[in-house]
């Protein structure tokens, strides 16, 4: 099922994909400038309180191995009320733990629900646009997408300025309203005669098929390397912005505009280039861009004093190349299986969060100990997505 031809309607598919993109990014970064309140107030370390993204994250890639495979059984539109409604619970939850063993287990359940939205979104804009149209409509939805993480923290800091409850229940009331708009505004693009049958060990078969299909793996783990190299930052944020950079709760814009900045601007450009240019040289422009910011970010680290421009100008201007090779990378993945589309968004919606969930529980605590821990550990995720790329037939494609 296409959408209608009118622009305003084809405007508010995108605007609706996107709030459903954006519903992670939401729930990961609106209560970061709560860390030090919320250990002080639930009895916590500051690594009690990080691990709770990783109760988060761990739930949110596992379960996204499976949302896509429902949604190809059951519809996009029920499986998205369903994620929805349990994370609009889950949220209220967080809000009124009394200890943080308690907000584990509801951050928990916020990861096992949340990741509905944002998989059933990537799959839906494959199902609706072709072509170059669909990589517009992607770099769009990433462009808005990109705003989350850079309004959520400052939208944190003025909820802190209530209760650090309040935060939680503004997600409730975002979840919610993304159901709401998602229900009245999105069209069911996967029709009952097109359903395929839900079982685990159909699920198994069809991951056996896509994980066993060595391109898509390429340019997944290439993909997710490269937005690694930006969510790191993200996820260190309460140590790099408020211990190294010496930012209050209140001030985590000062990291967060810029940075999105350029993942919008980048997105804009892969908005610009689509069907323009071939999407081969696209991508090796990225890579030499964000190659360029790494080396930039690393010698800044060790010839410059700690200083907000210095060390956040390296990370706006990488987020450029990220986010102007993302779109297409993610195209070309979900391409590959046109058939299972929902369960290959999965996939790649689930090695994406991974190394997101590796990079918090394991690798964020160990070097977020200085500045030149994060921006060697950014050059090792973009030198590894580099590796994967130039293994994919897409890259080396003439």
């Amino acid at each position: 099922m296409k959408p209608s031809s009118h622009p305003t309607h084809s405007n508010l598919l995108v605007y609706v994909l996107a709030s459903l993109a954006a519903l992670a990014p939401f729930a990961i970064d609106t209560y970061l400038p709560a860390f030090h309140v919320m250990g002080a107030q639930l009895g916590a370390s500051d690594v009690q309180i990080q691990q709770s993204l990783t109760f988060y994250l761990l739930p949110y890639a596992l379960m996204t191995l499976w949302h896509g495979a429902i949604s190809d059984s059951i519809g996009r539109i029920t499986t998205i009320k369903w994620g929805l409604g349990v994370f609009v619970l889950a949220s209220i939850g967080c809000a009124f733990a009394p200890n943080v063993e308690t907000l584990w287990f509801f951050r928990a359940l916020q990861g096992i629900s949340g990741g509905a939205g944002n998989v059933v979104a990537r799959a839906m804009v494959r199902d609706l646009f072709e072509g170059a149209q669909a990589q517009r409509v992607m770099a769009t939805v990433q462009m808005l997408f990109g705003i989350a993480p850079a309004i959520a923290p400052i939208i944190g800091g003025v909820l802190l300025g209530i209760y650090w409850q309040a935060i939680f229940i503004f997600l409730a009331f975002y979840s919610a309203f993304s159901l709401w708009a998602a229900i009245r505004y999105l069209p069911e693009t996967v029709p009952v005669k097109k359903r395929m049958p839900l079982s685990a060990k159909q699920v198994i078969k069809d991951y056996k098929v896509i994980f066993g299909d060595k391109e898509f793996n390429y340019v997944v783990l290439a993909l997710s390397a490269n937005f690694a190299g930006f969510f790191l930052y993200v996820l260190a944020s309460p140590v790099f912005l408020v211990k190294q950079l010496g930012f209050t709760q209140h001030q985590f814009g000062y990291m967060f505009i810029p940075t999105v900045c350029g993942m919008i601007l980048g997105s804009f450009l892969a908005k610009r280039a689509a069907g323009r240019y071939a999407r081969q040289k696209v991508v090796k422009v990225a890579y030499l861009w964000m190659a360029a910011m790494v080396i930039l970010n690393v010698l800044i680290c060790y010839t410059l004093p700690t200083r907000p421009l210095y060390n956040i100008l390296p990370i706006a201007l990488f987020n450029i190349g990220m986010a102007l090779a993302m779109p297409i990378l993610s195209l070309v993945a979900l391409d590959r299986h046109p058939k299972i589309r929902g369960t290959a968004a999965s996939g790649q919606a689930f090695i994406q969060m991974l190394l997101s969930t590796v990079s918090a529980g394991l690798i964020v605590p160990l070097v977020w100990y200085a500045p030149s821990g994060l921006a060697l550990t950014m050059a090792g995720y973009l030198i590894f997505g580099w590796l994967m790329m130039r293994k994919s037939k897409f890259y080396n494609h003439q």
